[in-house]
């Protein structure tokens, strides 16, 4: 790719960019939220046809003017982006073959659909069977899905968008080493990812885009291949120190869960929440760290609302006094926020402004007998864009729009808006960008400095040891234990989250 240029209503998503990717190559692209990476390959891959942007592409030495995503695909492109673009109501023999069927004059042969993807699905290393609904998959084995379906193509490129943002550690590894088998079979990939650890580690090469331009690009041979060459790259300036500084001021008890259980929403037998107990100061960051599916997101959402669970049990207690947070609007009216994991499907309306989104969860605030002040949501939701620093041109602007780190930020403003004593934060900086995740941790510490009791869920357990003041550890629905941060260390901490793992 040469000198590309996309711009959009007269805004320079690239300016100028160069990527070369070498045959039999694992090639990383990292760069901030916004830099243009996301855009850079879907020109690639023909999401943004021929004619569209300015620049020339050349794949396996010829010039390529794809017109669609049909295109790229017949030269052996294949592109999976971050969101899954999988049925779930359809098996996952039906949905690698989807628009590529297995047919005789426009009959489906289901007995060479199943037997090739089966293939398929040995080559990736799934077990499942392919008649299995994807929605039984978990987010790793959707992915796996994603590759099968791909390879069914005869992919010679394979481009993946954040792969891994949704994985836990044993799935991303069991990826990571899929893309290195792919890499033996003569089969290039680039890797979009803000891990950068996984980045260093996967890739033979590293290119970083800041603001639309290519900025650096270097082998992992390379001397100078540090992490933090390539946060300087990213951000135009080095973190030497990945978290801000924090001056810690720790008051008295705020909140307190007992003994608190909750049973899953389906399969009601099953204990999901097993007698939890746990509580928060004012000025202090609690951190929970649990492998997936250890019962973190479904304690903190039986908590606020009873958004998730059955059969829910245990007692709430803010400043010493029980309270009820049986509804959403009750948690928030005794002083708690929740800002979930999955902001595109919970915490966010892609499809309506900026101020919409900040003023959501605090709507008499900003109306009267009903009817909302345009005015005053605005001037709400300005007040939120300077002091979260979110990065947009006007608060009118659809939510959508935003890089994932400014989306994140709004998520953050709508709950700041309800006053919350207790703000629960579940993976906060998912699928963000290292300079904007520097940003966020700034936010969290000074909401801890102005008093606020804060409660951190994290698959990431350098954020939680960078971050919080103890942690707790959860492992089958069970907390199992509590440790000061001065006392832990990951290998601890892994101890711990795996007590009763079978």
């Amino acid at each position: 790719m040469k000198d590309i240029v996309k711009e959009f209503s007269g805004v320079r998503a690239l300016d100028g960019v160069s990527l070369d990717v070498t045959r039999g190559e694992v090639h990383g692209i990292c760069g901030e939220n916004g830099a243009g990476k996301s855009t850079l390959m879907k020109v690639l891959s023909g999401v943004y046809p021929h004619g569209h942007f300015d620049g020339e592409i050349e794949f396996d030495g010829k010039p390529a003017t794809f017109g669609s995503i049909n295109d790229s695909e017949a030269s052996g492109i294949v592109i999976i982006h971050q969101e899954l673009a999988l049925s779930p109501y359809l098996s996952i023999a039906e949905n690698i073959f989807l628009g590529n069927e297995r047919a005789t004059r426009g009959i489906v042969d289901w007995h060479e659909t199943n037997l090739q993807a089966k293939t398929l699905l040995d080559r990736v290393g799934l077990k499942d069977k392919v008649t299995t609904p994807v929605l039984q998959l978990g987010v790793g084995k959707q992915q796996l899905v994603e590759i099968a379906k791909a390879l069914s193509k005869d992919v010679k490129l394979l481009i993946l968008d954040e792969p891994t943002a949704a994985l836990n550690d044993e799935d991303s590894a069991h990826l990571l080493n899929l893309i290195r088998g792919l890499r033996d079979e003569g089969i290039t990939s680039i890797i979009i990812s803000h891990k950068l650890a996984e980045i260093r580690a996967i890739s033979d090469r590293i290119t970083v885009i800041r603001d639309g331009h290519t900025v650096d690009d270097f082998t992992m041979k390379d001397k100078d291949n540090s992490e933090s060459r390539l946060i300087k790259s990213m951000v135009g300036r080095p973190l030497d120190n990945l978290f801000p500084p924090r001056t810690k001021n720790i008051g008295e008890e705020i909140f307190r869960v007992e003994n608190w259980n909750a049973y899953h929403p389906v399969d009601t037998g099953r204990k999901v929440v097993n007698d939890a107990s746990f509580f928060v100061r004012a000025g202090e960051i609690v951190g929970f760290a649990g492998l997936m599916g250890a019962g973190r997101t479904e304690l903190a959402m039986s908590i606020f609302g009873r958004q998730y669970g059955t059969k829910i049990t245990g007692t709430l207690y803010r400043n010493g006094e029980k309270i009820q947070a049986r509804t959403v609007q009750e948690a928030i009216s005794n002083g708690l926020a929740y800002v979930t994991e999955d902001r595109k499907r919970y915490g966010l309306n892609l499809i309506t402004s900026i101020a919409a989104n900040v003023t959501g969860a605090n709507l008499n605030d900003v109306s009267s007998m009903g009817v909302i002040d345009l005015h005053k949501e605005v001037e709400v939701a300005e007040e939120y864009r300077t002091a979260l620093n979110i990065k947009t041109d006007a608060v009118t602007r659809f939510v959508g729009t935003l890089s994932g780190g400014n989306q994140q930020k709004v998520v953050l403003a709508k709950w700041l808006n309800t006053t919350p004593d207790v703000l629960i934060l579940d993976e906060p900086t998912r699928g963000v960008d290292v300079g904007a995740k520097y940003e966020i941790y700034g936010i969290i510490n000074d909401l801890a400095a102005q008093g606020k009791a804060i409660v951190v869920i994290s698959s990431e357990l350098p954020e939680l040891l960078g971050l919080s003041d103890r942690i707790y550890t959860i492992s089958e629905g069970r907390i199992t234990g509590d440790v000061p941060r001065e006392e832990a260390t990951q290998e601890q901490l892994m101890k711990l989250m795996t007590v009763g793992e079978n």
